[in-house]
């Protein structure tokens, strides 16, 4: 556990050299927002497949089975939050039913690099074991907010399609570090590269390369600042040059990879400067 404040809980769940196998039935019986941060799974519920991986916000409503199949030996991770019910009725606008708001219908959204960045910080001050309750809340807050306001997806999709769409997404997110070509990708979902790439874009809103080039990204907002090499990071996470990957990262985030390293150390350490001030009394 991460946070139990009167915002939501907050659980960092992580997994490492497990087997590729489908976990037992299991159910939340409350309603949850999950960030991935790391990792490839598939969610089984409802009849559905839903892909998790960094690029996706996942929406769970209470009391629906589901089960996981993890698709990477080295293991997983997520942010789960599970936001207390009145901030449930506030946001979603109904707390016994919150499936009646279309992300929670859908599932599943793409989640934009600002989500990114926000689950990262929020997840990087936390962990530095510094940040008070009240700006943990208003962090967290942010974060559910700004994943219930994204686009709803694509109801419109032809559940084939959208299948086809989840096994690209699939094998992206297993490849995320390498050189893949667009052959490649088509002959291992089954599919014409034309096809392919006209339905996922539409399916994302991105397009194949766009949505390798974020993962990556999502992982280096994991990995930056416990990092001392930025170069040697750049090419293990694919990229082919540091300044290929600070020019990927300013478009994306705003800032250069050393910006978010320096401006994360220096949150951390104000957080602790605070703490340990003396209170003022008058």
């Amino acid at each position: 556990m991460l946070v139990n404040s009167s915002i939501a809980l907050v659980e960092d769940w992580a997994t490492h050299e497990v087997p590729l196998t489908r976990s037992a039935e299991d159910y939340s019986p409350k309603t949850q927002i999950c960030f991935p941060y790391r990792g490839v799974f598939i969610w089984h519920v409802g009849g559905q497949d839903i892909v998790g991986d960094a690029n996706q916000i996942l929406f769970v409503p209470s009391g629906e089975a589901f089960r996981l199949t993890q698709l990477q030996r080295d293991g997983c991770g997520e942010l789960i939050v599970t936001p207390r019910p009145d901030v449930v009725a506030e946001l979603v606008g109904n707390v016994e039913r919150p499936c009646v708001h279309p992300l929670f219908r859908r599932r599943s959204r793409r989640a934009d690099p600002m989500v990114q960045r926000a689950s990262a910080h929020f997840r990087q001050m936390v962990r530095a074991g510094e940040l008070d309750e009240l700006a943990a809340d208003e962090l967290l807050l942010e974060l559910v907010v700004s994943a219930l306001q994204g686009r709803h997806g694509d109801e419109g999709l032809h559940p084939g399609t959208r299948r086809l769409v989840d096994r690209a997404k699939t094998f992206l997110a297993a490849n995320w570090n390498s050189t893949v070509r667009l052959k490649e990708i088509a002959f291992a979902v089954g599919a014409s590269a034309a096809y392919l790439t006209d339905a996922f874009r539409r399916a994302e809103g991105v397009p194949l390369h766009g949505y390798v080039v974020q993962l990556r990204l999502a992982r280096a907002l994991v990995d930056i600042p416990h990092s001392t090499d930025l170069t040697e990071l750049a090419l293990g996470l694919g990229f082919s040059s540091h300044s290929h990957f600070t020019a990927a990262f300013r478009k994306s985030f705003g800032c250069t990879p050393s910006d978010f390293r320096q401006s994360t150390r220096k949150a951390i350490a104000h957080y602790k400067t605070v703490a340990a001030s003396p209170i003022e009394t008058f």
